[in-house]
């Protein structure tokens, strides 16, 4: 029966990659696309090896986030995205700390043991704040630079990091390329294809979804993976141990309120008004970026990259990583460890 409904749930997916005309490898603006298998697959029910776990106050927040390499390494913050958490680097971590680099991996806010500071700060979801919630860490780390790495929301935060204070940022590692929100343009509707994969942020919409989404998150969170990673043979083990982080007492109202911003339905709160200014004109990257796209990804399909080369004014490449999904540091680890540490090149370099 179950595997009936993987087979089903696959066929649907990919139905909707084949969509996708990835041709071969060709220049984008001047950078080059690269199409590469993923070289590690995720081993389900792994027990994860992150380094050691600390706590910190970060602007507002105490930050709980597991730290490994030496201390004098180049810092590279491993940023996770939703529905998931830290665990999307547990293979990840150990071979960027084992090349020297000092590795940070946060539960952003909402997620895990990570809390808010005054009972009374507006549970905010907003790009703004996760963009903050960067450099409040960094600072509260004693981190004047670092590559800055994610995918979806952690994706997201790296990228207005990145954006806001370039000079903070040796360079950037993103799925799906650039993700600053277009919050004034929010009402334009994605491809139908796109739209269906969305389902979760349209029902969250509606107070019936922040109902669900409190009664039911294990179950929510369960179908996103399903969704978003359909060739992913994730375990429940997996899932679970991830799963906890989404017992936090504000992982619903950072949540829902996220994702009401983002499609203009809700307010961002004063303490982001100037960042939210500063995004709306859409900030080019314009430090060394290498972007990954998974082409099973569920949510958002592959492109080659064109479509967001002129909001990279650095150097840029864009990888295509094969049978890979949405969750890719979990799903391709190897994959996603070498774009950092080919960034790490010219940082390296006399």
């Amino acid at each position: 029966m179950q595997e009936s409904i993987d087979q089903r749930r696959r066929a649907m997916i990919g139905g909707a990659a084949k969509g996708i005309a990835l041709g071969g490898i060709t220049a984008v603006a001047g950078h080059s696309l690269i199409s590469r298998a993923a070289t590690t697959t995720s081993r389900a029910g792994l027990r994860a090896d992150l380094g050691r776990a600390r706590t910190v106050r970060a602007g507002q927040l105490d930050v709980a986030y597991f730290e490994s390499g030496p201390q004098d390494g180049i810092p590279v913050l491993l940023l996770h995205g939703f529905p998931y958490d830290v665990h999307s680097y547990q293979e990840v971590a150990p071979i960027l700390a084992t090349r020297g680099c000092r590795v940070v991996v946060p539960y952003l806010r909402g997620h895990g043991p990570t809390r808010f500071v005054d009972p009374n700060e507006p549970r905010a979801g907003q790009q703004g704040a996760i963009g903050a919630d960067v450099n409040d860490l960094m600072d509260a780390l004693g981190i004047p630079s670092a590559i800055l790495a994610g995918y979806d929301w952690g994706g997201r935060a790296a990228c207005v990091a990145a954006a806001l204070r370039p000079q903070r940022c040796r360079g950037r590692v993103s799925v799906n390329s650039y993700l600053i929100q277009d919050i004034a343009h929010a009402e334009r509707p994605a491809p139908a294809r796109i739209e269906w994969g969305l389902w979760y942020q349209h029902y969250f919409q509606s107070e019936r979804g922040r109902a669900g989404l409190t009664a039911n998150r294990r179950d929510v969170a369960r179908i996103l993976w399903e969704n978003n990673s359909p060739t992913w043979a994730f375990d429940d083990t997996t899932f679970e141990r991830s799963a906890e982080a989404f017992d936090n007492p504000d992982f619903v109202d950072v949540v829902i309120h996220s994702y009401r911003h983002r499609m203009g339905l809700a307010d961002g709160f004063s303490r982001y008004r100037d960042i939210e200014r500063r995004l709306a004109s859409l900030p080019p990257i314009t430090v060394p970026a290498i972007t990954l796209d998974g082409d099973m990804d569920g949510v958002v399909p592959a492109t080659d990259g064109r479509s967001s080369a002129a909001l990279f004014s650095a150097r840029r490449t864009h990888r295509i990583i094969q049978g890979v999904g949405h969750n890719l540091p979990q799903e391709a680890p190897r994959a996603f460890a070498d774009a950092v540490l080919d960034l790490l090149v010219p940082t390296r370099s006399p």
